[in-house]
């Protein structure tokens, strides 16, 4: 599923972004930003509580955070979300065919316990805006009760962002892919 175009909200250009976001990192001036940059004051503090999720101070480790992610934008089949965190998720120590077996989850992929409880959490977060109980339970016998908040605000993060983006319809990056064929 492609973006729809044209953007309901266009991205700033770059000379009308804060001071703070010309200045700041490259990921600053991604279109996300550059579109969420016509609310400061709602950008400000969401893009803290991101940076948090993004494992400035998250209990969870780069390739946990980036299966998560990666299977929210996969369910809400957000082209941008999925194309970002692609290239995060290889960062983060994932390869081409765990990414893609994030895709057709369950069919496929050499996941770990934890990895397919994650994937699994992910899904029932999903369809039911709840982890079930023995997913939950099974989830508690690897991760503390920090790291089983990361979780739930992880999946929960990046489903409020797979809204907005598909809603403001948010383009694609310059050489940033989308969705996959599966």
């Amino acid at each position: 599923m492609a973006i729809k175009s044209p953007a309901r909200i266009e991205p700033l250009p770059v000379d009308q972004l804060p001071d703070w976001m010309q200045n700041g990192p490259e990921i600053l001036r991604v279109n996300i930003m550059k579109t969420l940059a016509h609310h400061e004051d709602l950008l400000k503090p969401w893009n803290r509580f991101a940076g948090h999720i993004m494992g400035f101070t998250s209990t969870l480790n780069g390739r946990e955070r980036e299966i998560l992610i990666l299977r929210t934008g996969w369910n809400h089949q957000s082209d941008y979300e999925w194309g970002q965190h692609v290239i995060i998720g290889r960062n983060a120590g994932l390869n081409d065919e765990e990414i893609h077996a994030i895709a057709t989850w369950p069919k496929g992929g050499a996941w770990t316990e934890q990895e397919k409880l994650l994937l699994q959490a992910t899904d029932e977060l999903f369809r039911n805006s709840e982890i079930g109980d023995a997913t939950w339970d099974a989830l508690s016998k690897h991760y503390n009760q920090k790291q089983m908040l990361d979780i739930v605000f992880t999946v929960g993060q990046y489903t409020l962002v797979c809204y907005t983006l598909k809603t403001c319809r948010v383009q694609l990056d310059d050489g940033v892919g989308g969705l996959p064929a599966v």
